[in-house]
């Protein structure tokens, strides 16, 4: 294991500690996702969205019934959304409008 693939491993594990998340979501596959989304962001969008991106996702998860499933739906929508972020159709479709969507 890197040095930064250990000191974002112990940072995660303290910050879910402090948050009360230690049982939410497994930590792997948290850090995995999260970097898949922010790296879409980055590349589709721009770097600074990618963080802010990653909180709105996470505001978004927690008010939903099943965090971990939100969590996979809203980071693919999200994904999805940064990908063809070139694409005058995709801008300005609110993902949770159910009529807009296909």
């Amino acid at each position: 294991m890197s040095d930064d693939s250990r000191a974002m491993s112990e940072w995660v594990t303290a910050v879910r500690r402090e948050l009360g998340l230690e049982d939410t979501l497994d930590a792997d596959a948290l850090v995995d996702q999260v970097l898949d989304l922010t790296a879409d962001v980055a590349h589709g969008v721009s770097r600074p969205a990618a963080p802010v991106t990653a909180f709105l996702l996470g505001i978004a998860a927690g008010r939903a019934d099943d965090l971990a499933v939100s969590v996979n739906d809203f980071a693919g929508i999200v994904s999805r959304l940064a990908e063809g972020w070139g694409a005058d159709a995709e801008r300005a479709v609110p993902a949770n409008d159910q009529a807009q969507r296909g």
